[in-house]
């Protein structure tokens, strides 16, 4: 029994003992869980605190850039506000200055009409004035002689016939001595007159320097920001960019037509690639001119080789080449050029001459027109220099001289390549010249020779560059007719604008007619 009180005794403390153990093991383990609780929380704080500060700092200074660029804008539109009203203002200036110059001129053209008319009036007094002395002196001097004015005239006439009668006479008989010595170069150019009057069709082709752009928000890409794409393609190419208000268009404007023509396919290369910036300018440019190098070479060969031209020097046939590149009243002036050597050719071989000497100097009669823009001078003379650097024949450089008439033919090839750039050139269609208007030009110049007193007919010839006027002979007699040739040139030359020149012949043919019956 006491055993039994005993264990039970011993169990309770037992019990006791191990429920105050677990007791204190937990609040131990409580208390430590605690404190690391805190300590997790303070960092955790510690660490958001340390974020919210990062973050603050961080978005003042996105604040700060955003405000900067905003700034910068808002100046840059200042800016370009600013210089719109100084332009507006400027021309507003202009244009008051041009009405004050318009009401001076006005006023001044007002007080010239009041001084022409008065001179005009005091000049009308002198002539009538001087017509009555002018009929007094005659009376007074028919008085004195006792001879008429008609009978002077007559008697004068009459000298005159018959001193010129002997004069014509051997001027004749010189002549036929003459033509009889050289009838067959006579022959020979009376074939080649012949052969000016042939016609072929003619192509016109012409250069344009206008770029046709896939929009118009291209142009403000080929400006650039603040236009440094446009001074980079102006200052790389040395041309001029005209961006206007033409619709999906811009234009190139140069005095060279070969850098006119690098400039254009630069432009559209960048159109095509579509990255626009001056590194990129410059690298397209110099491929372009290394490729236009090797065209213009290309082409320069394919005229020779056309032609069945040989032992040309390099440098001449890449400047042969650069004629592609010029036109002349919108007519290709390599085109114009070939043309020109195969009718020298043709010609050539009718007339028993060198055919390829021919050709050359077909082809190189218009050599200068390559690089007229580079040197000073016509190209008449560039064109002789060329031949002559590089060694031409002298038929060749005589050609070249005596196209437009500026120096003495040496040769009959020298003939034919006037003959054949006048026909090339100067026919309706060959250049910028409308058929309207080379008809205009025809039927002025026949109205003009019609206006005379005495003229029976007029006749425009030769593509415009000749007239021929014929006369009445009852009412014109010889020296009239010469007055009228001279009255008719000064007229032309003052009324009429045309290429080249225009010759005037005045015809007076006497017929004595009879019917028998």
């Amino acid at each position: 029994m006491e055993f039994n009180v005993m264990s039970i005794i011993t169990l309770l403390i037992g019990l006791v003992i191990g429920a105050g153990g677990v007791i204190g093991i937990t609040i131990l383990t409580g208390t430590n869980a605690r404190k690391k609780a805190e300590k997790l929380l303070k960092d955790a704080t510690k660490e958001a605190e340390r974020n919210k500060r990062d973050s603050l700092a961080e978005l003042k200074e996105e604040s700060y850039k955003l405000k900067q660029e905003t700034e910068k804008e808002i100046k840059e539109k200042k800016a370009e506000i600013l210089a719109s009203e100084e332009r507006l203002l400027s021309r507003e200036k202009s244009l008051d200055k041009r009405e004050e110059m318009l009401q001076n001129r006005d006023s001044l053209l007002d007080q010239k009409d009041n001084n022409l008319s008065a001179l005009q009036k005091q000049v009308q007094e002198k002539e009538s004035k001087m017509d009555e002395l002018l009929k007094e002196e005659i009376e007074k001097l028919e008085t004195i002689a006792k001879f008429s004015k008609e009978k002077a005239h007559d008697e004068i006439m009459k000298r005159v016939e018959s001193t010129m009668e002997v004069e014509i006479a051997e001027f004749i008989k010189e002549r036929e001595q003459e033509a009889k010595l050289e009838v067959d170069e006579k022959a020979k150019n009376l074939l080649v007159n012949s052969m000016e009057k042939y016609s072929n069709d003619v192509t016109n082709l012409q250069t344009v320097s206008t770029i046709t752009l896939p929009s118009d928000d291209m142009k403000g890409r080929l400006i650039g920001r603040e236009g440094r794409n446009i001074r980079t393609i102006e200052a790389v190419t040395g041309v001029d960019l005209i961006i206007d208000d033409t619709p999906e268009a811009i234009v190139v404007s140069s005095f060279d037509p070969f850098r006119r023509e690098i400039a254009k396919q630069t432009i559209e290369t960048l159109i095509k690639d579509g990255r626009i910036h001056p590194t990129r300018i410059e690298e397209i440019y110099d491929k372009v001119c290394k490729d236009m190098n090797t065209k213009v070479m290309e082409i320069g060969r394919d005229a020779v080789y056309q032609l069945g031209l040989s032992k040309i020097d390099p440098d001449l046939v890449q400047t042969i080449g650069k004629l592609n590149f010029r036109t002349s009243y919108g007519q290709n002036a390599l085109q114009h050029s070939i043309e020109v050597a195969n009718l020298c050719g043709i010609m050539a071989g009718e007339l028993g001459e060198n055919v390829l000497l021919a050709k050359r100097a077909g082809l190189l009669h218009d050599i200068g027109k390559a690089i007229d823009f580079e040197i000073e001078g016509s190209h008449v003379d560039i064109g002789v220099d060329i031949a002559k650097k590089y060694h031409e024949d002298e038929v060749v450089i005589n050609s070249i001289a005596s196209h437009h008439g500026d120096t003495g033919q040496t040769s009959i090839i020298s003939c034919l390549v006037q003959i054949a750039d006048t026909m090339s050139a100067a026919r309706p269609g060959a250049r910028n010249d409308s058929m309207e208007n080379y008809i205009k030009r025809l039927e002025q110049l026949e109205s003009i020779g019609n206006s005379f007193a005495g003229v029976d007919k007029s006749y425009a010839m030769q593509a415009g560059r000749e007239i021929r006027v014929i006369v009445k002979p009852d009412e014109v007699d010889d020296l009239a007719s010469f007055k009228i040739a001279r009255e008719l040139k000064g007229r032309i030359e003052s009324e009429m604008q045309y290429p080249g020149t225009i010759k005037i012949t005045v015809v007076r043919e006497t017929r004595a007619q009879e019917e028998a019956k």
